[in-house]
C-alpha cells in the first residue's frame, strides 16, 4: 500500500504546548490528529522535510538515533524550552534517503541535528506517544522550486516502503504582516493554491507551482519562500496523485488564511 504525502501548515512556534494558543489552533489540532486515521496503515517511519532546516551546497539528513531538541523560536514561555519530543531517529531511513537522492547531488549526514519546531510541533499532535522513528531532511537554501520538485520525485519510492513523507511549512508566511494587514493577501494566495493544488488539472499542477511568483499576492504571502518550498517536495513526491485540502483556516492572527494538503 502506498502512503500519501502531506504538506502541513505547522502554525507558529511551540503552540501545542501553550494552553493559551489552543483556541486559535483548534482546526489545525483537529486536522493533525486526524492524519493517522487517513493512512492505509501505520507507517514504519516518517521522513520530515521542515522549512526550518536550510542547508547550502548540499542537502543534509539527520542520522542521530535519539535526536535532541532544537528550540528554534524566540520569546515564548520558559517551559517551551524544556519540552521533549522523544521519538527515535532512523539511521536506516537516513541511509535510504541519501541513496535515493544521489541523482540530485551530494547529501551530508548530520549526526548532531535535533528536531526543530517545524518537525516536532505537528508530530506531537499527530503522534503524541512519539513511538514512530523520524528522520529529517533539509531544504536547499537557494529555494529553487524545480530542484525541490526533483527531490520529491526522487523520494517517491519511500511511499511504497511504508514511509510517511510530511513536508512542513506554512501556506502563508509573512511575519511582518501576519498580525496586521495579512488577511487579504493570505486569502488571495490561498485561493490560488486551492485552484492549482486541489481543483485544477493534475498535469498542470507542477508547472504552475514552479511559476508560483506569478500568483496573486505571492510575494506578500511569502517574502522569503522557505515555508512554501516544502510544498514543492510534496508535489514532486506525489506528482500524479490527486490532492485534498485537509486543513483550512481563516481565523489565524489578524484573519490569516492557511491550508494543508494531502496528496494521494
Amino acid at each position: 500500500m502506498t502512503q500519501p504525502v502531506y504538506f502541513v501548515s505547522h502554525g507558529g512556534g511551540p503552540w501545542p504546548y501553550m494552553p493559551e494558543a489552543q483556541a486559535m489552533y483548534a482546526l489545525l489540532t483537529e486536522s493533525l490528529r486526524a492524519m493517522p486515521s487517513q493512512l492505509p496503515r501505520r507507517p514504519d517511519a516518517i521522513l520530515m522535510i521542515s522549512a526550518h532546516w536550510e542547508t547550502q551546497g548540499a542537502l543534509a539528513v539527520m542520522t542521530h538515533p535519539q535526536p535532541p531538541m532544537l528550540y528554534d523560536y524566540y520569546g515564548f514561555p520558559e517551559h517551551t524550552y524544556k519540552i521533549r519530543y522523544a521519538a527515535p531517529g532512523s539511521p536506516e531511513l537516513a541511509r535510504r534517503t541519501s541513496q535515493l537522492l544521489q541523482s540530485i547531488g551530494p547529501v551530508h549526514e548530520d549526526a548532531e541535528r535535533g528536531f526543530d519546531h517545524g518537525a516536532f510541533v505537528p508530530l506531537y499532535v499527530m503522534y503524541p506517544e512519539a513511538d514512530i522513528p523520524v528522520t529529517q531532511l533539509s531544504i536547499e537554501k537557494h529555494f529553487d522550486p524545480a530542484l525541490h520538485v526533483a527531490i520529491g520525485r526522487a523520494l517517491a519510492p519511500l511511499r511504497d516502503e511504508n514511509v510517511l513523507i510530511v513536508c512542513s511549512g506554512l501556506s502563508y508566511h509573512n511575519l511582518r504582516e501576519i498580525r496586521s494587514i495579512g488577511a487579504l493577501p493570505s486569502a488571495q494566495f490561498d485561493a490560488w493554491l486551492q485552484q492549482v493544488v486541489v481543483q485544477g488539472p493534475i498535469d498542470e499542477r507542477i508547472p504552475q507551482l514552479l511559476d508560483w511568483e506569478q500568483a496573486p499576492a505571492a510575494r506578500q504571502a511569502h517574502p522569503r519562500e522557505d515555508h512554501l518550498i516544502p510544498l514543492m517536495v510534496a508535489a514532486g513526491a506525489a506528482e500524479h496523485d490527486p490532492a485534498t485540502c485537509v486543513y483550512h483556516d481563516k481565523g489565524l492572527f489578524a484573519g490569516i488564511t492557511a491550508s494543508s494538503f494531502r496528496f494521494g
